[in-house]
């Protein structure tokens, strides 16, 4: 008979799973499985201190690696506490893996019992629980089978005295990777793509937007010789950013996040295919983007509604790239050639287009967020990754950023919290290894979590951290003062996030003036270690999106 205890076992059907890095708080109910992780050969085990930020370490590891995050809590409290990174990675689409230690079957009465499984579905995660010895294997494979075949968080329940019963079985475990279905390309109806080319063909000025099915399918070539034969301009959704940067026909991101000049093209445009994107409120301005243009959705799982809008005029069931690939083939089979927008005044006009003009008079001692933002787009390296979490500034960085590739971009919006990207940039960081990652987040959502820089010093976590510093919470400043009311309540003053940093053993730097960065980073790289910049920017200045939005600006 084995001497492993169930723990042990559970430990190495995760590692068989691929498992390599573990996010974890320990408590009484998951700390056995915690230390049998971290003594298998080649684990490495992250310990956060809070549990929201295990979960959100691991989504962060996982939309960097396209492998499946694992992290690990407690019951009750320590269970609670994640409500929100579960909500975050079930609206991204992120394979997770959360085991969920869970409070002891046989006790008559456990002060942190709950029932977990209403709290983790009304997240939109999966649910598992393990209550015998016999099924225990089989439901680690179905968590992980799941996540990835679903792209969704799994919570997986075990509660703490089964973990410490011995194992009566063989330690055999079968992953699921032996069972999952091959990946497939879903080939578009051929009735539809010849419907659509004839949109096509009859379109003057078509438009493409790609999203983040789109940068998942590997579709950015595909499109762009779709957007050449058709004459189409391109642009993404914000969470494909980066998809065609440096296309010449390229309009960056759609919608809320649009400059004027892409405004007006798309006012223009009397077609507009979406390509592995959603086609939701944001990316369309709810409808009122391009009120003149026929629309068609490309998607494994088009939806006629999404967001209360009607999202496209006709539907394409089929994998981005293998659907756009069959629309060229038709156009050429016909061929059909347009020369559509793509003429050499707009190319020029998209040349010397920039995200925003507007002066604001910068107050002394700080800087205007835009062009610190481009300070630092023009100093930190085009192949780091970049995090950002969510807050006024966000509309900054994704307007102001240019000349990465979209894998690059780790955007930590999807149930618009903020407090998110310090976590998310460590998962990131610690699947990374080589200290290439940048993050960018403001001084309300920092603080939110800012206990995480000691465990970025003890686990050696190498990363530079860019906190956009207006004293308060940004957006409801601005909201405040677009409605005529005083933001007084909002506003705490910049503090000193560099001291504090340094007080937690990572290196803190004040940036209150231009022209600084270039020096600061040749010092950071030297360091070789973590850092974090507290850029202290002026509060009156408005970001693009949130004139347009709150202001009324046209």
């Amino acid at each position: 008979m084995s001497k492993l205890k169930l723990s042990d076992m559970l430990a190495q059907a995760f590692q068989a799973e691929g498992c390599e890095v573990l996010f974890t708080l320990m408590g009484d109910a998951n700390m056995y499985w915690s230390e049998a992780m971290s003594r298998l050969p080649g684990m490495q085990v992250i310990h956060a201190r809070h549990e929201h930020c295990a979960v959100a370490m691991a989504d962060g590891y996982a939309r960097a690696t396209g492998k499946v995050g694992v992290a690990s809590t407690t019951c009750g409290p320590g269970f609670t506490q994640i409500m929100t990174a579960l909500t975050i990675a079930a609206r991204a689409y992120v394979p997770l893996v959360v085991f969920a230690g869970d409070s002891p079957m046989t006790a008559p009465y456990y002060i942190q019992q709950i029932d977990m499984a209403p709290l983790a579905q009304g997240t939109g995660a999966h649910y598992i629980p393990i209550r015998s010895m016999d099924r225990a294997l089989d439901n680690v494979r179905e968590a992980f089978h799941i996540a990835q075949l679903e792209r969704r968080p799994v919570v997986l329940s075990v509660p703490m005295d089964l973990q410490k019963q011995p194992f009566p079985f063989t330690p055999d475990y079968i992953p699921s990777a032996d069972v999952l279905p091959t990946r497939q390309r879903p080939m578009p109806d051929p009735a539809l793509v010849e419907q659509l080319v004839g949109m096509i063909a009859e379109a003057e000025k078509p438009i493409l937007i790609g999203g983040r099915g789109a940068k998942q399918s590997g579709a950015k070539a595909a499109m762009e010789a779709l957007a050449e034969q058709s004459g189409a301009l391109l642009a993404t959704s914000l969470q494909g950013k980066g998809m065609f940067d440096g296309n010449p026909f390229a309009l960056d991101i759609a919608g809320a996040y649009s400059s004027d000049y892409a405004r007006e093209l798309f006012a223009e445009s009397d077609l507009v295919i979406g390509v592995g994107v959603g086609l939701g409120a944001y990316t369309t301005e709810s409808g009122y983007l391009y009120p003149g243009a026929r629309t068609v959705q490309i998607d494994i799982n088009p939806r006629g509604l999404w967001q209360g809008l009607r999202t496209a005029d006709m539907h394409i069931q089929a994998d981005a790239k293998s659907g756009v690939e069959a629309v060229t083939a038709a156009l050429q089979a016909r061929g059909v050639k347009r020369e559509g927008y793509r003429t050499a005044a707009v190319a020029k006009g998209i040349a010397e287009d920039v995200p925003d003009r507007k002066e604001f008079a910068i107050a002394p001692g700080t800087v205007d967020p835009r062009k610190a933002m481009l300070e630092l787009d023009a100093i930190v390296p085009k192949d780091w990754d970049v995090v950002i979490g969510g807050g006024h500034y966000f509309g900054i960085a994704m307007t102001h950023l240019r000349g990465r590739a979209a894998e690059k971009y780790h955007v930590v919006s999807d149930f618009g919290a903020i407090g998110n990207g310090l976590p998310a940039a460590v998962g990131v960081a610690a699947a990374r290894g080589d200290g290439k990652v940048l993050l960018i987040e403001g001084d309300g959502s920092l603080l939110m979590h800012i206990q995480e820089l000691e465990t970025i010093r003890r686990q050696g976590i190498r990363l530079l951290m860019a906190i956009i510093n207006d004293g308060g919470y940004g957006a409801e400043i601005h909201k405040f003062r677009a409605g005529g009311l005083s933001p007084e309540t909002v506003i705490h003053g910049r503090g000193d996030l560099a001291g504090v940093a340094n007080g937690f053993g990572v290196r803190g730097t004040t940036v209150n003036q231009l022209g600084r960065m270039s020096g600061l980073f040749a010092e950071h790289q030297a360091a070789n270690t973590a850092g974090l910049w507290d850029v202290h920017t002026d509060d009156t200045v408005v970001s693009r999106p949130y004139r347009r939005i709150h202001y009324g600006e046209a």
